[in-house]
């Protein structure tokens, strides 16, 4: 036997002895730890089976406060349901309370919520809920005046994102309850929601939201309505409609969600009507202008914190408008604005409105919906409504504006209108203030600054190349078709500064200077030589409608204004017949006009009156007069010397040479250039000089 077979033999022979028994305990261990993790995953399903879930509330609530940053309590029990292709988990008595600034109620009050979801979805990473269900939800949404909401669960940083709930097949409401108080919108909400899976006579009963409240003290109601919440799909659009009343202002909408239970996305065709604009900063938080009644229609699109109101069109007043605005939410309580809008046809009057103005420009309810404002006397012409300042410091905005065609009275012939408007952190600025004429335009601009606890305010207009002619209305009966009693180019500037949050205090306490000059033109002589009161021949020649003319040399009112009063500094009015001086000041804060123009004739007059042309009474109703006092003295000097001398020289006091001497309307066209008004160098250089009279 050779040592191969040897070696051979004694492996056989081990083999046969036994020495294979290690593949058979390893065999044997693998078969125990097998056992022992059946055995384990059977006590874990016994575990959870027997498992008191309620245990788990605690540290749940703290979970959920710590998410929520809100006090949140589990009252009710905590019941799970494991086993099964759709887990089901049922909680009972969940109750989310207040940030610390809130009233001490609950936000929220449910009792019970029950939520299943499916179990191969979750294992790749995805929620779907074939069903959620809430008993009895009791909702309490409160709103600061400074516009912390209890409902934005955000650190307080950044705003709260629209809420984004999983795929829900199925979500049922039954019997909730919806409270909502806003202290900053006025509002205060009381309604029922539902939402059910069963079927009714008529079909699926779907979403609804209803109840009534007070909104800025008027009755408030709200419907919303929307499809059965059964076999919601993600990719399936969700239709709603919504109706909201608030006295006067009327919304509806007609929408759908993209994509369901995202709030984030939601496309909808709204309408809204009313009696004036700003009454919807109640309902969106936007601040809007005051308006004339109102009827808007247009498409409305949120895009998580941006909503833009798309090619909206309608009437305002007797105005149509249109256009796009968009507001970015994404600031907390701060919206920003941006947004452009026309009017083909733009009634002038509408205008006035935004300045607290009414048809008679009598002082206005609220500008902005802040208190009432005071009652004048029925002469005031300046609007008295306040402006709310606390609006004009709660948003950003930049609003562009233009209307093509003006409606506007035969005396007031204006052509088109162009605004700007930039809002930042409570100081508006319009800019370009652009208002076009048939010839000529006003341009200029204005703020309002609202930014401390004073409104300070200022305007700097000019006015260019406006003929004057195109401001008076059409002669009648003799003089139709002749030429008008005047004829020129108006140059003006006023730049003024002051304080007070409406127009009539921002005027009475003014201070700047105004200047209106006319660089040459024709004037009817009957009405020049009425300003210097011709008795022989001005008063007649007006009342036979004579229509010869005379020249404008040129003309100039400088007015200084110093605490809401315009007092003359220059004025001066020479034609070729008489030239005319002006004194006085216009009271900004009374409204009252105290103006003397005396006019001294630049032709030989037998019968000539020194009657000072006096301007009285009112803003709203000028007074047109002629001061007594020189006729007076000339009647007196005549009778003494007619009775006393020779009865002839009686009439030596009402004899006017004609002495008086032609202004320098170089000198004076340099005081309204000086002023800031829009004049031409060259117009200066040309002006005539005082000597010799023109004739």
């Amino acid at each position: 036997m050779t040592y191969t077979d040897t070696a051979a033999t004694t492996a056989a022979e081990g083999t046969a002895h036994g020495h294979g028994k290690p593949p058979r305990r390893r065999s044997g261990l693998w078969g125990w730890i097998g056992g022992v993790i059946a055995a384990l995953i059977l006590a874990i399903i016994i575990f959870l089976m027997l498992f008191n879930w309620d245990w788990f509330r605690p540290p749940l609530a703290k979970m959920l406060s710590g998410k929520l940053h809100r006090p949140v309590r589990i009252v009710g029990h905590l019941k799970v349901h494991l086993f099964t292709w759709t887990p089901t988990v049922q909680l009972g008595g969940l109750q989310i309370g207040e940030p610390a600034w809130a009233p001490k109620t609950d936000l929220a009050d449910f009792d019970t919520i029950t939520v299943k979801m499916k179990l191969l979805p979750l294992l790749t990473g995805h929620v779907v809920l074939p069903l959620v269900e809430l008993d009895h939800p009791q909702i309490a949404m409160f709103q600061a005046k400074d516009g912390r909401s209890n409902w934005d669960f955000s650190d307080g940083k950044k705003p709260g994102k629209p809420a984004k709930l999983p795929a829900i097949q199925n979500f049922v409401i039954n019997d909730g309850k919806l409270a909502i108080t806003s202290l900053q919108r006025k509002l205060s909400f009381s309604g029922t929601v539902n939402a059910h899976e069963r079927e009714t006579g008529g079909g699926k009963e779907g979403f609804k939201l209803g109840g009534t409240g007070k909104l800025n003290g008027k009755p408030f109601l709200m419907n919303v309505t929307g499809g059965p919440l059964l076999n919601v799909k993600p990719d399936v659009a969700y239709p709603f409609d919504a109706d909201v009343r608030a006295g006067d202002t009327e919304v509806t909408a007609k929408g759908e969600v993209p994509h369901p239970f995202n709030l984030g996305s939601i496309y909808a065709d709204v309408s809204m009507s009313g009696r004036d604009l700003a009454d919807l900063y109640y309902l969106t938080g936007i601040t809007l202008p005051n308006t004339p009644t109102y009827r808007i229609a247009g498409h409305l699109v949120r895009d998580e914190m941006v909503y833009q109101f798309q090619r909206f069109s309608g009437r305002v007043g007797g105005s149509d408008l249109e256009g796009n605005l968009k507001a970015d939410m994404s600031h907390g309580n701060r919206p920003d604005v941006t947004a452009a809008l026309n009017s083909r046809k733009l009634d002038i009057k509408d205008l006035g409105s935004l300045f607290g103005a009414t048809g008679h420009n009598a002082p206005a309810g609220p500008r902005l919906a802040t208190a009432a404002a005071k009652p004048g006397a029925s002469h005031q012409l300046l609007p008295d409504a306040p402006l709310d300042a606390s609006r004009i410091r709660s948003m950003d905005a930049h609003v562009t504006f233009k209307a093509e065609s003006i409606i506007a009275s035969p005396n007031f012939p204006l052509r088109s209108v162009s605004l700007g408007v930039d809002l930042d952190h409570g100081l508006l600025v319009l800019n370009p203030i652009a208002f076009q004429f048939p010839q000529g335009r006003m341009s200029g601009d204005a703020s309002i600054d609202a930014r401390g606890a004073v409104q300070r305010n200022a305007v700097n207009l000019s006015v260019s190349g406006v003929r004057m002619q195109n401001f008076i209305p059409a002669q009648k009966g003799k003089a139709a078709g002749g030429p008008p009693p005047i004829e020129g180019v108006l140059d003006a500037r006023a730049k003024l500064t002051g304080d007070g949050d409406t127009v009539h205090k921002a005027a009475a306490t003014s201070d700047g200077e105004v200047v209106a000059v006319i660089p040459g033109g024709v004037v009817r002589q009957a009405f020049a030589e009425l300003l210097g009161i011709n008795a022989t021949k001005g008063i007649f020649q007006l009342l036979n409608k004579d229509q010869h003319q005379t020249d404008i040399r040129c003309a100039v009112a400088d007015f200084r204004v110093r605490n809401g009063v315009l007092q003359a500094q220059r004025v001066v009015f020479d034609t070729g017949v008489v030239i005319v001086n002006g004194t006085g000041n216009i009271n900004l804060n009374d409204e009252t006009l105290h103006l003397v123009f005396k006019g001294d004739s630049k032709e030989f007059r037998v019968f000539h009156l020194d009657a000072p042309i006096t301007i009285g009474g009112h803003l709203s109703s000028p007074a047109f007069g002629i001061n007594p006092t020189g006729p007076a003295i000339q009647v007196g000097i005549g009778a003494a010397l007619g009775a006393v001398i020779f009865p002839p020289l009686a009439l030596l006091p009402f004899i006017d040479p004609g002495l008086a001497h032609n202004a320098d309307c170089a000198s004076v066209l340099q005081t309204g250039k000086s002023a800031g008004a829009p004049i031409k160098a060259s117009q200066v250089r040309n002006a005539p000089r005082a000597n010799p009279k023109t004739k």
